[in-house]
Protein backbone atom coordinates (compact mmCIF):
# COMPACT_ATOMS: atom_id res chain seq x y z
CA UNK A 1 0.00 0.00 0.00
CA UNK A 2 1.56 3.43 -1.29
CA UNK A 3 1.41 5.46 1.64
CA UNK A 4 0.29 9.17 0.57
CA UNK A 5 -0.52 10.59 3.83
CA UNK A 6 2.49 13.04 4.39
CA UNK A 7 2.04 16.15 5.72
CA UNK A 8 2.66 18.95 3.81
CA UNK A 9 3.89 21.88 5.48
CA UNK A 10 0.57 23.78 4.44
CA UNK A 11 1.99 27.16 7.05
CA UNK A 12 -2.01 27.22 8.60
CA UNK A 13 -2.17 25.59 12.06
CA UNK A 14 -5.33 24.36 13.81
CA UNK A 15 -6.18 27.51 15.21
CA UNK A 16 -6.50 28.65 11.86
CA UNK A 17 -10.59 30.16 9.96
CA UNK A 18 -11.88 30.10 6.60
CA UNK A 19 -10.87 33.76 6.44
CA UNK A 20 -6.85 32.48 6.79
CA UNK A 21 -7.28 29.69 4.27
CA UNK A 22 -9.20 31.63 1.33
CA UNK A 23 -7.07 34.63 1.92
CA UNK A 24 -6.14 35.45 -1.75
CA UNK A 25 -8.41 32.59 -3.39
CA UNK A 26 -10.71 34.06 -5.52
CA UNK A 27 -13.88 31.79 -6.38
CA UNK A 28 -15.65 33.59 -8.25
CA UNK A 29 -17.84 31.89 -11.18
CA UNK A 30 -17.33 28.39 -9.30
CA UNK A 31 -20.28 26.58 -8.38
CA UNK A 32 -20.20 24.59 -4.88
CA UNK A 33 -22.70 22.76 -2.83
CA UNK A 34 -22.92 22.09 0.42
CA UNK A 35 -24.86 19.83 2.01
CA UNK A 36 -26.17 20.70 5.18
CA UNK A 37 -24.66 24.39 4.49
CA UNK A 38 -27.49 26.29 7.01
CA UNK A 39 -25.75 25.12 10.36
CA UNK A 40 -22.57 24.40 12.33
CA UNK A 41 -19.48 24.05 10.28
CA UNK A 42 -21.71 23.51 6.85
CA UNK A 43 -23.09 27.58 7.50
CA UNK A 44 -19.31 28.27 8.62
CA UNK A 45 -18.06 26.54 4.89
CA UNK A 46 -21.59 27.92 2.89
CA UNK A 47 -20.18 31.65 4.12
CA UNK A 48 -16.95 31.49 3.33
CA UNK A 49 -17.33 30.23 0.47
CA UNK A 50 -20.19 32.77 -0.48
CA UNK A 51 -17.69 35.59 0.93
CA UNK A 52 -14.68 34.15 -1.98
CA UNK A 53 -17.27 34.40 -4.69
CA UNK A 54 -18.31 31.27 -5.25
CA UNK A 55 -22.23 29.89 -6.07
CA UNK A 56 -23.25 27.90 -3.60
CA UNK A 57 -26.08 25.58 -3.14
CA UNK A 58 -27.09 24.44 0.28
CA UNK A 59 -28.66 21.00 0.59
CA UNK A 60 -31.24 20.97 3.76
CA UNK A 61 -33.82 18.71 4.80
CA UNK A 62 -35.97 21.62 5.40
CA UNK A 63 -35.70 24.60 2.95
CA UNK A 64 -37.65 27.12 4.71
CA UNK A 65 -35.18 26.63 8.08
CA UNK A 66 -32.21 26.66 5.65
CA UNK A 67 -32.96 29.71 3.97
CA UNK A 68 -33.43 31.80 7.03
CA UNK A 69 -30.28 30.93 7.94
CA UNK A 70 -28.48 31.81 5.02
CA UNK A 71 -30.61 34.69 4.01
CA UNK A 72 -28.14 37.40 3.45
CA UNK A 73 -25.45 35.71 2.01
CA UNK A 74 -24.57 36.98 -1.94
CA UNK A 75 -25.29 33.37 -4.37
CA UNK A 76 -26.62 31.09 -2.19
CA UNK A 77 -29.87 29.22 -2.76
CA UNK A 78 -31.29 26.33 -0.65
CA UNK A 79 -32.77 23.11 -2.42
CA UNK A 80 -34.46 19.85 -0.75
CA UNK A 81 -32.24 17.36 0.03
CA UNK A 82 -33.18 14.36 2.46
CA UNK A 83 -29.87 11.89 2.24
CA UNK A 84 -31.57 8.92 3.91
CA UNK A 85 -34.47 8.91 1.16
CA UNK A 86 -33.07 7.93 -2.42
CA UNK A 87 -35.96 9.57 -4.47
CA UNK A 88 -34.79 12.96 -2.95
CA UNK A 89 -31.38 12.55 -3.77
CA UNK A 90 -32.72 11.94 -7.24
CA UNK A 91 -34.82 15.30 -7.00
CA UNK A 92 -32.03 17.34 -6.21
CA UNK A 93 -29.53 15.54 -8.56
CA UNK A 94 -32.23 16.22 -11.35
CA UNK A 95 -32.69 20.20 -10.17
CA UNK A 96 -29.15 20.74 -10.20
CA UNK A 97 -28.28 18.98 -13.75
CA UNK A 98 -24.98 19.47 -15.89
CA UNK A 99 -24.40 22.71 -14.47
CA UNK A 100 -20.42 22.59 -13.91
CA UNK A 101 -20.03 21.48 -10.46
CA UNK A 102 -16.60 22.55 -8.96
CA UNK A 103 -16.47 21.56 -5.26
CA UNK A 104 -19.08 19.00 -3.60
CA UNK A 105 -18.77 19.26 -0.17
CA UNK A 106 -20.74 15.97 1.87
CA UNK A 107 -20.80 17.82 5.03
CA UNK A 108 -24.22 16.62 6.31
CA UNK A 109 -24.17 14.37 9.20
CA UNK A 110 -26.08 12.60 12.07
CA UNK A 111 -24.06 11.05 15.48
CA UNK A 112 -24.78 8.54 18.24
CA UNK A 113 -28.11 8.20 19.21
CA UNK A 114 -30.38 4.97 19.47
CA UNK A 115 -31.00 2.27 16.42
CA UNK A 116 -32.19 3.99 13.62
CA UNK A 117 -33.19 2.42 10.20
CA UNK A 118 -34.43 3.84 6.97
CA UNK A 119 -36.74 2.28 4.88
CA UNK A 120 -34.81 0.08 3.29
CA UNK A 121 -33.31 -1.46 6.93
CA UNK A 122 -30.42 0.41 6.62
CA UNK A 123 -28.45 1.39 9.59
CA UNK A 124 -29.77 5.20 9.71
CA UNK A 125 -25.71 6.97 10.51
CA UNK A 126 -24.47 4.73 7.72
CA UNK A 127 -26.85 5.23 5.73
CA UNK A 128 -26.77 9.16 5.98
CA UNK A 129 -23.48 9.69 6.66
CA UNK A 130 -22.19 7.51 3.78
CA UNK A 131 -24.68 6.24 1.51
CA UNK A 132 -26.57 9.04 0.96
CA UNK A 133 -23.31 11.04 0.10
CA UNK A 134 -22.29 7.50 -2.03
CA UNK A 135 -26.07 8.61 -3.92
CA UNK A 136 -25.44 11.84 -4.32
CA UNK A 137 -21.93 12.05 -5.59
CA UNK A 138 -22.29 9.69 -8.22
CA UNK A 139 -25.66 10.94 -9.35
CA UNK A 140 -23.60 14.29 -9.97
CA UNK A 141 -20.69 12.92 -12.03
CA UNK A 142 -21.80 14.72 -14.90
CA UNK A 143 -21.64 17.96 -13.14
CA UNK A 144 -18.28 16.87 -11.67
CA UNK A 145 -16.27 16.58 -15.06
CA UNK A 146 -18.04 19.19 -16.44
CA UNK A 147 -15.96 21.52 -14.27
CA UNK A 148 -13.18 20.49 -15.92
CA UNK A 149 -11.11 20.31 -12.29
CA UNK A 150 -13.58 19.48 -9.23
CA UNK A 151 -12.95 18.29 -5.94
CA UNK A 152 -14.97 16.52 -3.52
CA UNK A 153 -14.34 16.82 -0.02
CA UNK A 154 -16.01 13.91 2.94
CA UNK A 155 -16.19 15.81 6.34
CA UNK A 156 -15.07 12.68 8.12
CA UNK A 157 -13.83 12.49 11.52
CA UNK A 158 -11.63 11.58 14.23
CA UNK A 159 -13.94 9.57 14.94
CA UNK A 160 -13.27 6.91 12.50
CA UNK A 161 -10.54 5.54 14.88
CA UNK A 162 -14.50 4.00 16.70
CA UNK A 163 -15.13 1.28 14.35
CA UNK A 164 -13.55 -0.17 10.66
CA UNK A 165 -16.19 -1.23 8.57
CA UNK A 166 -18.49 -4.10 9.96
CA UNK A 167 -18.26 -5.91 6.67
CA UNK A 168 -20.08 -8.76 7.99
CA UNK A 169 -22.98 -6.46 9.19
CA UNK A 170 -22.75 -3.28 8.78
CA UNK A 171 -26.57 -2.26 9.52
CA UNK A 172 -26.05 -3.63 12.58
CA UNK A 173 -28.50 -6.55 13.02
CA UNK A 174 -26.43 -7.37 16.13
CA UNK A 175 -24.24 -5.59 18.87
CA UNK A 176 -26.16 -2.27 17.77
CA UNK A 177 -24.08 1.03 19.68
CA UNK A 178 -24.13 4.07 18.11
CA UNK A 179 -20.89 5.44 18.92
CA UNK A 180 -18.86 2.34 17.20
CA UNK A 181 -22.10 3.15 14.11
CA UNK A 182 -20.55 6.37 14.07
CA UNK A 183 -17.17 5.44 13.92
CA UNK A 184 -18.01 3.11 10.96
CA UNK A 185 -19.93 5.76 8.80
CA UNK A 186 -16.75 7.73 9.34
CA UNK A 187 -14.30 5.08 8.26
CA UNK A 188 -16.67 4.50 4.85
CA UNK A 189 -16.39 8.70 4.24
CA UNK A 190 -12.57 8.23 4.06
CA UNK A 191 -12.82 5.38 2.43
CA UNK A 192 -14.73 6.69 -0.09
CA UNK A 193 -12.68 9.37 -0.77
CA UNK A 194 -9.78 7.31 -1.29
CA UNK A 195 -12.02 5.47 -3.96
CA UNK A 196 -13.19 8.28 -5.57
CA UNK A 197 -9.78 10.01 -6.58
CA UNK A 198 -8.30 6.52 -7.56
CA UNK A 199 -11.30 6.18 -10.21
CA UNK A 200 -11.75 9.81 -10.73
CA UNK A 201 -8.71 11.45 -10.92
CA UNK A 202 -8.40 11.20 -14.44
CA UNK A 203 -11.38 13.09 -15.16
CA UNK A 204 -9.82 15.78 -13.10
CA UNK A 205 -11.99 15.31 -10.47
CA UNK A 206 -9.81 14.69 -6.52
CA UNK A 207 -11.20 13.51 -3.27
CA UNK A 208 -10.40 14.32 0.16
CA UNK A 209 -12.09 13.30 3.74
CA UNK A 210 -11.21 15.37 7.09
CA UNK A 211 -11.34 15.92 10.62
CA UNK A 212 -12.38 19.36 11.32
CA UNK A 213 -11.72 19.12 14.75
CA UNK A 214 -13.97 19.28 18.19
CA UNK A 215 -16.58 21.85 17.46
CA UNK A 216 -19.43 21.45 20.63
CA UNK A 217 -21.19 24.17 19.74
CA UNK A 218 -22.68 22.39 15.79
CA UNK A 219 -25.65 20.24 15.85
CA UNK A 220 -24.13 16.92 15.64
CA UNK A 221 -23.78 15.60 18.78
CA UNK A 222 -27.70 15.94 19.97
CA UNK A 223 -27.48 12.86 21.18
CA UNK A 224 -25.09 13.71 23.86
CA UNK A 225 -26.29 15.62 26.85
CA UNK A 226 -24.04 18.47 28.48
CA UNK A 227 -22.83 15.98 31.09
CA UNK A 228 -21.53 14.15 28.72
CA UNK A 229 -19.83 16.99 27.06
CA UNK A 230 -18.11 17.60 29.93
CA UNK A 231 -17.13 14.27 30.91
CA UNK A 232 -15.04 14.79 27.69
CA UNK A 233 -13.32 17.69 28.73
CA UNK A 234 -15.42 19.67 25.99
CA UNK A 235 -17.25 22.49 27.83
CA UNK A 236 -16.03 24.09 31.51
CA UNK A 237 -18.32 24.38 34.36
CA UNK A 238 -20.45 27.04 33.06
CA UNK A 239 -21.68 24.60 29.83
CA UNK A 240 -19.53 27.02 28.09
CA UNK A 241 -17.57 25.32 25.29
CA UNK A 242 -13.41 25.23 25.73
CA UNK A 243 -11.33 26.78 23.07
CA UNK A 244 -8.19 25.36 22.60
CA UNK A 245 -7.11 24.56 19.06
CA UNK A 246 -3.71 22.74 19.71
CA UNK A 247 -6.02 20.20 22.10
CA UNK A 248 -8.72 19.69 19.10
CA UNK A 249 -11.04 22.09 20.63
CA UNK A 250 -11.90 24.90 17.88
CA UNK A 251 -14.27 27.63 16.70
CA UNK A 252 -16.77 26.66 14.37
CA UNK A 253 -14.71 29.27 11.91
CA UNK A 254 -11.55 27.31 12.73
CA UNK A 255 -13.13 23.88 12.62
CA UNK A 256 -14.24 24.39 9.20
CA UNK A 257 -10.96 26.01 8.02
CA UNK A 258 -9.82 22.26 7.23
CA UNK A 259 -12.99 21.44 4.70
CA UNK A 260 -12.70 24.99 3.09
CA UNK A 261 -9.00 24.29 2.64
CA UNK A 262 -9.37 21.02 1.38
CA UNK A 263 -12.26 22.56 -1.49
CA UNK A 264 -9.82 25.44 -2.25
CA UNK A 265 -6.37 25.08 -1.43
CA UNK A 266 -3.48 25.47 -4.30
CA UNK A 267 -1.52 23.41 -2.21
CA UNK A 268 -3.37 19.93 -2.65
CA UNK A 269 -3.21 20.94 -6.70
CA UNK A 270 -1.37 17.79 -7.06
CA UNK A 271 -2.65 15.51 -4.17
CA UNK A 272 -5.84 13.48 -3.18
CA UNK A 273 -7.21 10.85 -2.39
CA UNK A 274 -5.72 12.10 1.32
CA UNK A 275 -7.59 11.88 4.87
CA UNK A 276 -6.46 15.98 6.65
CA UNK A 277 -6.58 17.90 10.02
CA UNK A 278 -5.63 20.89 11.18
CA UNK A 279 -5.17 22.12 7.37
CA UNK A 280 -2.67 19.71 6.34
CA UNK A 281 -2.35 16.50 5.32
CA UNK A 282 -2.47 14.02 8.25
CA UNK A 283 -0.02 11.13 9.32
CA UNK A 284 -0.92 7.61 8.82
CA UNK A 285 -1.33 5.25 11.96
CA UNK A 286 -0.75 2.47 10.21
CA UNK A 287 -1.29 -0.19 12.68
CA UNK A 288 -3.71 1.99 14.91
CA UNK A 289 -7.14 -0.30 16.07
CA UNK A 290 -10.38 1.16 16.96
CA UNK A 291 -11.04 2.36 19.91
CA UNK A 292 -13.69 2.63 22.49
CA UNK A 293 -15.06 6.38 24.51
CA UNK A 294 -15.25 6.02 28.17
CA UNK A 295 -17.50 8.77 29.32
CA UNK A 296 -16.32 8.82 33.05
CA UNK A 297 -12.78 8.21 31.60
CA UNK A 298 -11.49 11.72 31.43
CA UNK A 299 -11.49 14.09 29.15
CA UNK A 300 -11.11 12.95 25.03
CA UNK A 301 -8.07 12.48 23.44
CA UNK A 302 -7.98 12.55 19.49
CA UNK A 303 -4.80 12.76 17.31
CA UNK A 304 -4.50 14.60 13.83
CA UNK A 305 -3.29 10.88 11.87
CA UNK A 306 -5.52 8.91 10.28
CA UNK A 307 -5.95 4.80 10.47
CA UNK A 308 -3.93 2.31 7.88
CA UNK A 309 -7.93 0.85 7.59
CA UNK A 310 -9.10 3.79 6.77
CA UNK A 311 -6.85 4.55 3.89
CA UNK A 312 -6.80 0.68 2.42
CA UNK A 313 -7.31 0.64 -0.79
CA UNK A 314 -8.74 -2.64 -1.13
CA UNK A 315 -11.18 -2.04 1.31
CA UNK A 316 -11.89 1.60 -0.44
CA UNK A 317 -12.62 -0.66 -3.24
CA UNK A 318 -14.52 -3.22 -1.66
CA UNK A 319 -16.56 -0.35 0.02
CA UNK A 320 -17.40 1.44 -3.28
CA UNK A 321 -18.02 -1.88 -4.80
CA UNK A 322 -20.79 -2.61 -1.70
CA UNK A 323 -22.47 0.93 -1.59
CA UNK A 324 -23.15 0.36 -5.29
CA UNK A 325 -25.05 -2.30 -4.71
CA UNK A 326 -26.65 -1.14 -1.77
CA UNK A 327 -27.98 2.42 -3.52
CA UNK A 328 -29.09 0.54 -7.02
Amino acid sequence: MTNKQHPIGSGFTAANTTTDVLAGIDLTGRNAIVTAGHVGLGLETTRALSHAGANVVVGSRNPDTAASAVAGLDRVRVAQLDLIDPASIERFVAGYGNTALHILINNAGIMGGDLVRDARGYEAQFATNHLGHFQLTSGLLPALRAANGARVVEVSSWGHHLSDIRWDDPHFETDYDGITAYGQSKTANVLFAVELDRRWSGDGIRGYALHPGGIVSTNLGSAFTLEDWRAMGLIDDNDQPIIDPDRDMKTPQQGASTQVFAATSPLLADIGGVYLANNDVSPLEADATPVTIDMGGGPLETTPGVTGYAVNPESAQRLWELSGKLTA
